[in-house]
């Protein structure tokens, strides 16, 4: 059980506190807020990124962002079901209605990920909403039509919000997949319910090796996993969106119970592991992660913000709020070839204010 989360409070509630230590019961200790946006970012002194630049724009909710080798993105498209094909010069090629795609609330056509195999299987991997369940399927792809979809794993719980969605190979080359309680908190905690979980199977969808339970189930006690990220030395982290109280970052454990539905955000409770980092709900909503430059970037819906969050070894310095105006809504963070970052806005899902160039697909330059 880890004992040191970094718990991130509003400005608001930094004054009426008076910088006194927190009282909420599932709370933890206070630590200072996070550095302003034109400040550095805690250990080791992080630099800050820099300018943004639109790469593509006029998208409509476009979820995540998986690259190819050579540089090209391929873009999920929630609400209309597309998968678009982004170059780094702005060129956006429509590759296909992905068939069998039910959107509705926070479901649809979600995460995408290319095989490790790709130069020789020509494999990419989709997560979406279908009638009955969520599902994640692949399809050849040679850079023309999208192929015949194959199931890799069905059955994951689906309703109208918490529905995970991210999918990512690690290291391992293993497949990981974040699901959702799908409204339903007893599914959380249970280990042989694909629902509130960190998946983790092989490319065929079967149980990896040396998963904790015999099963898909890599972690659990999850309430709705949004990101996936590995840093440098393999370590894992997931963003979780929180119910009223804590959004967060945690670091992602071989079996580790992560305390959905019995804890929000720290709890310090046996058998459950403490998220890394929390947020207030109001400044995060986060919900993709990627790892860059020695920090891990978490994009923030309601929050409407990029977090930069430095690590050293692990451990999460103090964060930095990046780009907290001018974009809305942010969706997904993809590390790009080349050493920038792309992230998504989301101004377009129902709940953002969409500007005349929404969805955007934007660059940042970083080091």
């Amino acid at each position: 059980m880890r004992s040191h989360t970094i718990v991130l409070v509003s400005a608001a509630m930094v004054l009426a506190a008076c910088g006194s230590p927190s009282s909420d019961e599932d709370g933890g200790a206070r630590t200072p807020p996070p550095a302003s946006a034109s400040g550095t970012a805690g250990t080791g002194g992080s630099a800050s990124p820099g300018e943004p630049r639109a790469v593509a724009t006029g998208l409509e909710v476009p979820w995540a962002v998986a690259f190819l080798p050579g540089g090209d993105a391929l873009v999920t498209e929630r609400d209309s079901a597309r998968l678009v094909r982004v170059t780094p010069s702005g060129e956006k090629t429509v590759v296909g209605k992905v068939p069998g795609v039910q959107p509705g609330g926070e479901g649809g056509l979600m995460g995408v990920a290319v095989s490790p195999g790709y130069a020789e299987d020509k494999l990419v991997y989709l997560y979406l909403t279908a009638t009955s369940d969520n599902r994640v399927v692949r399809a050849t792809y040679d850079g023309g039509d999208l192929g015949t979809l194959e199931p890799v794993v069905t059955g994951i719980p689906k309703a109208g919000n918490h529905n995970g969605g991210r999918i990512a190979f690690g290291p391992d080359e293993m497949l990981y997949i974040a699901t959702g309680d799908a409204g339903d908190t007893s599914l959380s905690q249970d280990k042989d319910s694909l629902g509130g979980k960190i998946l983790r199977v092989t490319p065929d969808g079967k149980p990896a090796p040396d998963n904790p339970f015999g099963n898909r189930t890599w972690t659990y006690g999850h309430r709705n996993v949004q990101g996936l990220a590995w840093d440098d030395d393999g370590r894992m982290y997931a963003t979780e969106f929180g119910q009223n109280r804590f959004d967060e970052i945690n670091l992602i454990e071989k079996g580790g119970n992560y305390g959905w539905p019995e804890v929000e955000g720290e709890g310090d409770r046996e058998g459950f592991t403490n998220p890394l980092l929390t947020w207030t709900t109001d400044e995060a909503s986060p919900s993709g992660l990627a790892y860059a430059d020695g920090s891990l970037w978490a994009a923030a819906l309601r929050g409407e913000r990029l977090w930069q969050v430095p690590l050293d070894d692990g451990e999460a310095g103090r964060p930095a709020a990046r780009f907290e105006s001018g974009f809305g809504r942010l969706r997904a963070v993809a590390a790009a070839p080349g050493g920038s970052l792309w992230f998504t806005t989301s101004n377009k899902d129902g709940r953002g204010d969409p500007a005349p160039d929404d969805d955007r697909v934007m660059n940042v330059p970083l080091g």
